[in-house]
C-alpha cells in the first residue's frame, strides 16, 4: 500500500473565494465562510459540483491573505489560519495569535492508498466532545472511534460502530477551545490520543477528501451555534411530539392500540402518541395495511384523535419483491433501486423477505417516496418513524460493490438514513400542507436535524444503558440534534420496577419521550407496575405535562441558534474539570435552567455536583451553594433536579394532552438569585407553519432582584397566547412565596401583549 505525505507547496493561485495551492500530491483548497468558520479541503481528484449532504451555506465572497516566502495567513476578525508552505500544515489561532490546532509536523495530511488521514497536535490538558451517538465518556480524550452507520442490536456500554455519523467535535484546551467537522460519508476514524503515546490526536476516512470545516469561536454554544447555522437547525416540532409516547414492538390490532390509549384517558395519565410497529402493514410491505387487523385505517385514527392521541408508524427502506405490489412495480417501471455494477437491482432479505432498497439520494426518487405517504396521511397519520435504514439487511454486510446512483455503498453508507428522512419528510410535509409532521430515524448523518429526530436505537434494560443514553442524548445536542430521545425502559430484556420508575422519571428530561420495548418482553404500560409504582410514573408524565411551557420555549432556541434542549454542563460551566469527572459526567442541564442528576434505579442517595452559581432543589426548595459536591436523597418518588438560581420557568397546570387547552393560567416560576436573570418565552400553535409568516408569540421576561420586579416585554408575533392569566409563584424569597398573598397590592394587568411590570 502506498504511503504519501502532503509535500512542499508549488504554486499558489487566489480567486476572489477560494485560495488555492498546489503540492506534488494533491490540491488544497480553502475558504472562508465566516469571521469564525474556515473550510479546508485537500483532494487528488477533487469533485467540481463539490456536494455536500449536511452544510447548507455558502463561502463569503471574499478571501483575503498574505504570503511570504515561508507561509501563508489567512486572517479573520476571530480566526486565523497559518499554512505552512513547506511541507504543507495547517496551523489554527484565534486572531491575537493563541494556538488553537496545528498539523503535527512530521505527518500532516497523508494517504495510505485511498485512506486519507489528518494528524495533529495533541495538547497536554486537551479535551475532546462530540461525535454524537457513541459510548464512553463524555470526554473522548484517550478514546477511538469508528463512523459506520450499523444496525447494533444487542449493543452494549462499549460497542463501537452505531447508528450514525455526527463527525463533529469539539476540542478544549488552555482556557480556549476550537471545533472541527469532517464533512466525508465514507467510513471515518476518529483517536483522541488513544494510540500514539499522547503525542497526536488524528481523524481519517477510507475514501474521498481531507474536507473539513474549523470553527474558531471561543466557547462551546457559539461553536455550536455556528455548527448549526453551517448544517441548518431543526423547524419548530409538532407541540403533540413532545407529549408522552407510548410505543411496543408490535400492538397487533387497532383494537389493541384503542384499549392502550383508552386506558391512559381511565387512569387520568398524560399522553399525546401512540405507535404502530411493523405488524399494522400486509405482510410487511411498507405503505399497506393489515386488513385483518386493522381493516379500516381511517375510523381507526378518527377514534384516536377523538381521545386527544396522534398515531406514529413505522416505515422501513425495503420494498418486497412482489409483482403487483404497488411500490414494488413502480419502482422497478422507473428504476427507482439500488443495483449492482452491472445494472440488477439488489436484492436482500428484511422483515418482508426478499427486498429492492429505494436510492433516496436521487431527487426523482425521493419525490417518488414522499409520494407514497398518501397511503398513510390520507387515513390521518401525522408521524413517521424511519427504521432499518442503516442500511440493515439480515447479516448486516451489504456488499461495497451495491451502486447508488454513481457512487458505491462505502462512500454513502452513512448518509443513507439522512436522504431516508429527507425524503419522508419533504413527502409528508407536502401531503400535510400547514400540518407540521413528525419524523424519526434511527440512522443519521450531520444535518439530519433539518428533517428529523432520532433515538439511540435498540438499548437494553439495565442500569448502564440508562444512564449511557443520557450521555449520548447530551452528545447528540452538540452535533445539532436537539431532539432526540432514547427507549425509555430499554428496548431489549427486563426492567425491573426499580429501574422502569427511574428511567420514566429521566423521560420527563429527555427532549423525545417515548416507552418502548420488543416482542417477548415485559409489558412496560405504566399500569403494569402495580398501583404504587404507577402513581409514581403518574405523577412524574404530570411533570413533564406541566413543564411544556418551558420545554417548547427551549426547542425555540434550539430552532433559533441550535442549542439543544438537553446540555451536558460541558457547554455553560466548560473549564470546570468536575464536570468531565465520570462521578458527575452524566449530569446535564434541561433548557437555561434545570439541572438533572441521573441515579441508578437501586441507588437511594447520590453524589451531585452543583457547579457555580447558587442552586435550589426542585421538589423542596432546599439551597445549595454551587461549586460542591453534596450527597443528596434520590428515593424512586424524587430525582435528584435542581433549580438556577435566578431562573424564570413557565409551567401549565394539568392536562391530558397537549391537545386540550388547559384552564388558561400561565404558572411563571421565579427562583430567587442576586442577578438580573431572563427568560425568552414562545409560543404558537403548535401545529402549523404559520410561525414561520410571524403567527407566534415571543415576549422575554426579566427578573430584577435588585428593583423586586419582574418584567414582561412587549409581545413580538400576531400570535394569541392560549394563556390568558398569569399566575407569579417566587421560590426563594423568604416568607414572600407567592403574589396570591399581596394581591391587594397588585393591579390588574388589562393588556396581556404590552410591556408590564409587576412589583413585590
Amino acid at each position: 500500500m502506498r504511503f504519501e505525505i502532503v509535500g512542499n507547496t508549488e504554486r499558489v493561485t487566489g480567486q476572489p473565494d477560494v485560495l488555492i495551492i498546489k503540492t506534488r500530491e494533491a490540491t488544497a483548497r480553502i475558504w472562508v465562510y465566516s469571521d469564525s468558520i474556515i473550510r479546508v479541503n485537500v483532494s487528488k481528484a477533487f469533485d467540481e459540483t463539490d456536494h455536500s449532504f449536511a452544510v447548507i451555506q455558502k463561502p463569503a465572497d471574499q478571501l483575503e491573505y498574505s504570503e511570504t516566502t515561508d507561509e501563508i495567513v489567512i486572517t479573520t476578525s476571530l480566526l486565523k489560519l497559518r499554512i505552512n508552505k513547506s511541507p504543507l500544515r495547517f496551523n489554527f489561532y484565534t486572531a491575537n495569535d493563541k494556538e488553537l490546532s496545528k498539523d503535527d509536523e512530521r505527518f500532516g495530511i497523508n494517504w495510505q492508498g485511498e485512506r486519507v488521514i489528518n494528524y495533529r497536535k495533541l495538547y497536554a490538558d486537551e479535551k475532546f466532545i462530540g461525535l454524537g451517538e457513541k459510548t464512553g465518556n463524555l470526554n473522548k480524550r484517550g478514546s477511538s472511534f469508528t463512523n459506520w452507520n450499523t444496525d447494533a442490536a444487542l449493543h452494549d456500554t462499549k460497542t463501537d460502530r452505531l447508528y450514525k455519523t455526527f463527525p463533529f467535535f469539539i476540542g478544549i484546551h488552555s482556557g480556549l477551545t476550537y471545533g472541527l467537522f469532517f464533512d466525508n460519508t465514507h467510513k471515518s476514524y476518529f483517536d483522541f490520543g488513544a494510540t500514539t503515546d499522547e503525542q497526536m490526536s488524528w481523524f481519517g476516512a477510507d475514501g474521498g477528501d481531507m474536507n473539513y470545516y474549523f470553527f474558531g469561536a471561543q466557547s462551546v454554544a457559539k461553536i455550536i451555534e455556528d455548527y448549526t447555522w453551517l448544517t441548518g437547525r431543526m423547524e419548530m416540532p409538532p407541540l403533540w411530539s413532545l407529549g408522552y409516547q407510548q410505543c411496543r414492538w408490535s400492538y397487533m390490532s387497532a383494537a389493541e392500540v384503542l384499549d392502550i390509549a383508552q386506558r391512559f384517558r381511565k387512569e387520568k395519565i398524560p399522553a399525546d402518541v401512540m405507535y404502530c410497529d411493523i405488524d399494522y402493514m400486509h405482510g410487511f410491505k411498507i405503505f399497506t395495511w393489515n386488513k385483518e387487523t386493522f381493516p379500516n385505517p381511517k375510523a381507526f385514527i378518527a377514534k384516536l384523535k377523538a381521545i386527544n392521541f396522534r398515531l406514529v408508524i413505522i416505515v422501513d427502506p425495503g420494498i418486497k419483491i412482489e409483482d403487483g405490489y404497488k411500490q414494488y412495480d413502480e419502482g422497478v417501471d422507473k428504476d427507482y433501486f439500488a443495483k449492482y455494477p452491472n445494472g440488477e437491482n439488489y436484492t436482500a432479505d428484511v422483515w418482508p423477505g426478499r427486498c429492492h432498497f429505494p436510492d433516496f439520494f436521487r431527487d426523482d426518487v425521493r419525490e417518488w417516496w414522499g409520494a407514497a405517504f398518501t397511503a398513510l396521511t390520507e387515513p390521518g397519520v401525522e408521524g413517521f418513524w424511519n427504521d432499518m435504514n442503516e442500511p440493515a439487511a439480515w447479516g448486516q454486510n451489504i456488499p461495497w460493490l451495491v451502486k447508488f446512483g454513481d457512487k458505491f455503498m462505502p462512500e454513502v453508507r452513512n448518509a443513507y438514513g439522512m436522504q431516508m428522512a429527507r425524503a419522508t419528510y419533504e413527502g409528508t410535509r407536502k401531503l400535510l400542507e400547514n400540518k407540521r409532521p413528525f419524523v424519526l430515524t434511527r440512522a443519521a448523518y450531520a444535518g439530519t436535524q433539518r428533517y428529523s429526530a432520532v433515538w439511540t436505537g435498540d438499548n437494553s434494560a439495565y442500569d448502564e444503558h440508562m444512564l449511557m443514553g443520557q450521555r449520548m442524548v447530551s452528545s447528540l445536542g452538540i452535533t445539532g440534534m436537539s431532539f432526540v430521545g432514547v427507549d425509555i425502559g430499554g428496548f431489549t430484556g427486563n426492567p425491573t420496577p426499580e429501574l422502569m420508575v427511574r428511567w420514566n422519571s429521566l423521560g420527563v428530561f429527555t427532549p423525545m419521550f417515548r416507552n418502548h420495548a420488543m416482542q417477548g418482553t415485559i409489558r412496560r404500560e405504566p399500569w403494569q407496575w402495580g398501583k404504587k409504582n404507577m402513581a409514581i410514573i403518574k405523577k412524574d408524565i404530570e411533570l413533564r405535562y406541566r413543564l411544556l411551557p418551558y420545554i417548547y420555549s427551549g426547542f425555540y432556541q434550539s430552532h433559533k441558534n441550535g442549542m439543544p434542549l438537553s446540555r451536558t454542563l460541558a457547554i455553560d460551566y466548560t473549564y470546570d474539570e468536575n464536570v468531565y469527572d465520570v462521578k458527575y459526567h452524566n449530569q446535564f442541564l434541561f433548557g437555561d435552567n434545570i439541572l438533572v442528576a441521573p441515579v441508578e434505579s437501586m441507588q437511594l442517595t447520590a453524589d451531585v455536583y452543583l457547579p457555580a452559581g447558587e442552586w435550589h432543589r426542585l421538589s423542596s426548595g432546599e439551597k445549595y451553594p454551587g461549586g460542591q459536591v453534596y450527597n443528596v436523597d434520590a428515593p424512586l418518588t424524587d430525582l435528584p433536579v435542581f433549580i438556577n438560581a435566578g431562573a424564570i420557568i413557565p409551567m401549565q397546570n394539568g392536562v391530558q394532552s397537549t391537545n386540550e387547552n388547559g384552564d388558561g393560567i400561565l404558572e411563571l416560576n421565579v427562583w430567587y438569585g442576586t442577578q438580573v436573570s431572563s427568560f425568552v418565552y414562545y409560543e404558537d400553535d403548535g401545529t402549523s407553519y404559520d410561525y414561520e409568516s410571524g403567527d407566534y408569540y415571543k415576549r422575554e421576561i426579566t427578573f430584577d432582584p435588585a428593583k423586586r420586579t419582574v418584567t414582561f416585554s412587549e409581545v413580538e408575533g400576531s400570535f394569541k397566547s392560549r394563556f390568558g392569566k398569569i399566575q407569579l409563584v417566587l421560590h426563594g424569597f423568604g416568607n414572600l412565596t407567592s403574589l396570591k398573598k399581596q394581591a391587594k397590592r397588585l393591579k390588574p394587568v388589562k393588556n396581556l401583549s404590552a410591556s408590564f411590570t409587576i412589583e413585590f
